[in-house]
């Protein structure tokens, strides 16, 4: 949960009309830039590969931390490599009338690793940056190159226009969100937490809360006198009980729970193993803030325990959820009415981000409602207006957040 102070109803968010207008008219004015560097960036393959020397998720990935912290660099920011885990750009902030800096800082994350390109599908080169009729199809434009470089690109608007920030802004590049989140656990070791920002790598309006995710694994342990085909019918049968013909929601393992912010639990991504003579099921189950994390575990174990199952929890990552009238929030409404001219509702997500281990920061763009089953896929696309108007929602959050 959030830490973050929430706002009294009288106060105000907002950023002088004729300001905002330079603003926006300013990622205007960058916009080529900005999208010829996305377009670069998605030519270099980063999925993750065998550590190397100062390369911990692999070359491929390495290759596109050092190009994007060059283009940092030439932008006139300083960076920092942590490591090759991740790396970040910073625009210091400086004192106001009060003569003071704000402490801490307010970051945007996302990530420069994709997930496989796969071999089917894909109508032009997955790593191509395909340009036609205002769209670029390829591998991480949306998820989450072009959407973090949109950040980027967001305050060096603002740093062209001589704006200056009152507290550290950071642009950060995460090299391992799509296989395990081990380049922010080690940031977190070395560097301090925002006090503020938010991941471009899910939806918008701003998500103010995020489900649970826990992972788990059943395996049919040998039982007394029993030979691996018996074992194997009671798991069989156990299968069809409790999988193939169960609802998604969880009941048949009494985890079943509805809750008018997040919803219905989900139980997903069903996965037979067999090692040796033991048939093991993995699942995923994204669950509602109206169940914890040891519930689960006592009402699954009590399941394997009739099931003469074994019981294992491989990853758990706890609910998120940040109250609508929090400072973070109401400024992310704020910039996405502004910038888009919609409604700024906050809203729930059912999937995972940075947002469940770092803390303080929400889930924000860069999908549109209506925009679904992009990511992850052959022909993974995001439109250039888009990716423009992500950018100018981005430039009037950092300014106001780093305020």
């Amino acid at each position: 949960m959030s830490s973050i102070d929430c706002l009294e109803n009288e106060e105000h968010i907002a950023i002088e009309p004729e300001l905002e207008e330079r603003i926006l008219a300013e990622v205007d004015a960058i916009s080529d830039e900005m999208i010829d560097a996305i377009r670069t960036i998605v030519r270099q393959k980063s999925v993750q590969g065998e550590p190397a020397p100062g390369a911990p998720f692999g070359t491929d990935v390495r290759a596109a931390l050092d190009q994007t912290l060059e283009l940092c660099r030439e932008l006139g920011f300083e960076t920092t490599d942590v490591d090759g885990y991740m790396g970040y750009a910073t625009w210091k902030g400086e004192a106001g009338a009060d003569g003071d800096v704000l402490p801490g800082h307010v970051c945007a994350l996302g990530h420069l690793d994709v997930v496989p390109e796969g071999t089917t599908g894909w109508k032009v080169p997955p790593y191509s940056a395909h340009l036609e009729d205002g769209r670029i199809t390829s591998r991480g434009v949306l998820d989450n190159k072009g959407p973090i470089y949109a950040c980027l690109y967001a305050l060096w608007a603002l740093k062209r226009l001589g704006l200056t920030p009152r507290r550290d802004v950071r642009i950060i590049f995460g090299c391992n969100e799509e296989t395990g989140f081990g380049d922010l656990r080690y940031y977190l070791d070395h560097e301090p937490a925002p006090v503020m920002g938010f991941t471009p790598d899910c939806k918008y309006p701003v998500v103010y809360a995020e489900r649970g995710r826990m992972a788990v694994r059943l395996t049919a342990k040998p039982g007394e006198g029993e030979d691996a085909q018996a074992r194997l019918t009671r798991f069989f049968s156990f299968m069809n009980e409790y999988v193939l013909n169960a609802k998604p929601n969880g009941e048949r393992f009494g985890i079943d729970c509805a809750d008018p912010e997040f919803g219905i639990t989900e139980v997903r991504n069903y996965k037979l193993v067999l090692e040796g003579d033991e048939p093991a099921v993995e699942f995923a189950i994204s669950y509602p803030a109206g169940i914890t994390a040891d519930e689960l575990r006592e009402r699954l174990g009590k399941v394997a325990d009739e099931q003469g199952l074994t019981f294992e929890v491989t990853n758990n990552f706890n609910p998120v959820r940040f109250e609508k009238d929090c400072r973070l929030v109401r400024t992310l409404v704020y910039t996405y009415e502004h910038a888009t001219g919609a409604d700024g509702t906050p809203v729930t997500t059912t999937g995972g981000t940075y947002a469940k281990l770092m803390p303080n920061i929400v889930p924000f763009g860069p999908s549109f409602p209506g925009q679904k089953g992009i990511g992850h896929q052959p022909n993974e696309w995001m439109d250039v207006a888009d990716i423009i108007t992500n950018a100018k929602i981005y430039a009037l959050s950092l300014y106001l957040l780093s305020r």
